[in-house]
Parts: C-alpha cells; sequence; structure tokens
C-alpha cells in the first residue's frame, strides 16, 4: 500500500474515531520495543546532567516601535521543539525562530515555550490549555514538533493524529496560525541498528504523513523535518547531532530552525508569495494525501490547505521555500512582557 494511502487511512481513523491501523507489522512490533528501549538507555546514558535552557522573553527588541505589541510566538511539543541537548538559550529552536521573525516583521517577539522532553501527542492538550491560559498572551503564531515519541512508544498512529489535529483546532479557533513540525526520520539516529533503523523510518515517515493530513484539514502548516533528520544529518554526524547522538546539537537546531521559519513567516503573511508554484521546484496542487507522502519524503517541504474539495478529496499547496539563515538571537532573552 502506497504512503499516501496509509496517510490518508490513518487521518480517517483519527477523524472518524476508527481503530487503531498499525504502522509495522505484529511480528515486527516486539523486535521494533526491544530495540526501542536499547537505544533510549543509550540515549539517557550519554544525556545525563543535560538542563533545559529557558528561552522564554521578548527577541528583537530593537525593532521596538511606540504603540506596537510584540508579535507572540508559542512553543509546543516535545524535547525537540524544547532545545534537549543544548547549554544555551540562543541555541533552542524558538530562540532561533523568536529572532529569525522578529528580524524578518522588524518587531519584537515574544517567545513562550510550553514543550517537554518526552512529551506525546496526548500532552498536546495540556500544552494547548496552558498556551490558552493568559487572555493577555494570546499566541499569534504556534509552532508544534511532535511525533517522535509516539512512534518510540508505539501509540497508534490514529490516536496521535487525532490528539494533533484537536489541538490545531483549538489554536485556530482562537485565530492563532499554527506551523506543525511533522515527525522526524528516526531511522537516522546512530544508537538505532538495523533492522529497527528501517522499521523507525517507515513509522516515522508515515506517521509524519498522516500528521500532514490531519493539520492541513484543520486550518494549519505543516513542514517536513523528516530529511533534516536525514542526508545531512548522517552525513555530519558529529556535528547535527548533540551529545547523546539523539537529539541535535546547535547546528542541527539553526537546520531545522531555517527550514521552518519561511512557513511561520508566510504564515503571518510577512514572506513574499509567488503568484503561482514553481514548477522547476517541483511545486503544485496536489489532493492532500499525495502531497502529504511528498513532504514526508524531502526536508522543508511545507503543505497548507488549497482547495475545500475535489474529486478526490482535499487539495493542498505543496511548496518547498529556500532556507533563509536566522540571525544570530540574543545572549539572553529579556523579560516576557506582561
Amino acid at each position: 500500500m502506497s504512503r499516501a494511502r496509509v496517510a490518508r487511512r490513518i487521518a480517517a481513523g483519527a477523524a472518524y474515531g476508527g481503530g487503531g491501523i498499525g504502522l509495522v507489522g505484529a511480528a515486527a512490533a516486539g523486535l521494533l520495543l526491544a530495540e526501542a528501549q536499547l537505544a533510549r538507555r543509550h540515549v539517557r546514558g550519554n544525556g545525563r546532567g543535560g538542563r533545559l535552557p529557558s528561552a522564554d522573553g521578548v527577541y528583537g527588541r530593537g525593532y521596538d516601535a511606540p504603540g506596537e505589541s510584540p508579535l507572540r510566538l508559542a512553543l509546543l511539543g516535545d524535547s525537540t521543539a524544547a532545545g534537549q541537548g543544548v547549554h544555551r538559550a540562543g541555541q533552542t529552536p524558538g530562540a532561533l525562530l523568536a529572532s529569525g521573525l522578529a528580524a524578518v516583521a522588524e518587531r519584537p517577539v515574544d517567545l513562550r515555550n510550553v514543550a517537554a522532553p518526552g512529551a506525546q501527542s496526548d500532552d498536546l492538550d495540556r500544552q494547548v490549555g496552558l498556551v490558552l491560559g493568559d487572555p493577555d498572551r494570546m499566541p499569534d503564531v504556534c509552532v508544534i514538533m511532535v511525533g517522535a515519541n509516539d512512534v518510540t512508544h508505539r501509540m497508534p498512529p490514529t490516536r496521535s493524529v487525532r490528539h494533533l489535529s484537536a489541538a490545531v483546532r483549538r489554536l485556530r479557533t482562537t485565530g492563532a496560525e499554527v506551523v506543525v513540525g511533522t515527525c522526524p526520520d528516526l531511522g537516522t539516529i546512530e544508537p538505532v541498528q538495523q533492522p529497527l533503523r528501517w522499521l523507525a523510518r517507515r513509522a516515522s515517515r508515515q506517521l509524519a504523513a498522516a500528521q500532514t493530513i490531519g493539520v492541513v484539514e484543520q486550518g494549519g502548516r505543516t513542514v517536513s523535518l523528516g530529511d533534516l533528520l536525514g542526508p545531512e544529518f548522517a552525513a555530519n554526524p558529529r556535528e547535527l547531532f548533540g551529545p547523546d547522538h539523539y537529539h541535535p546539537s546547535a547546528e542541527g537546531y539553526a537546520t531545522a530552525a531555517m527550514a521552518v521559519l519561511p512557513t511561520v513567516c508566510a504564515a503571518l503573511g510577512l514572506w513574499p508569495e509567488e503568484e503561482r508554484p514553481d514548477a522547476f521546484r517541483r511545486e503544485g496542487f496536489l489532493p492532500v494525501a499525495r502531497a502529504a507522502a511528498e513532504a514526508a519524503s524531502e526536508a522543508g517541504t511545507e503543505v497548507t490547505a488549497a482547495m475545500p474539495t475535489g474529486p478526490r478529496g482535499p487539495w493542498a499547496l505543496l511548496k518547498r521555500r529556500r532556507r533563509r539563515r536566522v540571525p544570530e538571537p540574543e545572549a539572553a532573552p529579556a523579560t516576557p512582557s506582561p
């Protein structure tokens, strides 16, 4: 069965409450779990003593203009969104995105990060509650990075997509734009050995495609992080992976931020949009399931809703935006605005 068909079945099950569909066969599930436990023990052993740097605060204060409030950016998700694996606040994806957004918008950006290491998609309901809990700090745009722990903990993908879709729907209801960095390709993690490596790659890419369908149908946008943990990371594991060989390094987070930033800016109307998709970059309008499957295989590929429906279901616009180097964040974030 093609990845597009599998993703559509998962998304349909999530939307209509159907039973779980396995990403790998039952015979392989026991092996996947056993090897995943070994990999996690290796990661914990190499990542002891790590402390999450707090990057919350206002970035780009130099752009401050009288009477203009900062843009509000919220990060949700797992350890990747939280920035686990680096030691300075300015190296986290939240700080990098906030600094980049401030530079493009020429406006301060107030960052709030509620992501939690180890979080699975069923924690998003709690995180959304935190983000929306303060009426005076409602976000303009939210970035979610989640899915890796769903795969390693064998959460049924229909359940995973259902929780993510619900989170996107709640955030969009408030008027916030939502950009989701989909599940990374776990087949590139150094502690993961064959045959787990192949199974992990297949499972994570199938989940990423299904996430894209669920997110786009709720009015959000997705950016594929799959291949960011693929060819580039595989070619430079010492530079792009952190000390635990699982989480990205500072350079790895910068690579991910460069891929996500253009979509965040486009969602806020800050990025120049071409009138037509660029055929030379293989952009175009596709059925959402096909667009999702293609995006899961190529890093930095954006998928957003295009047409309400068609003979083959909802359609989406697939774009391959050019990455932009994010500016170096401030040495320390300023105090968040009240």
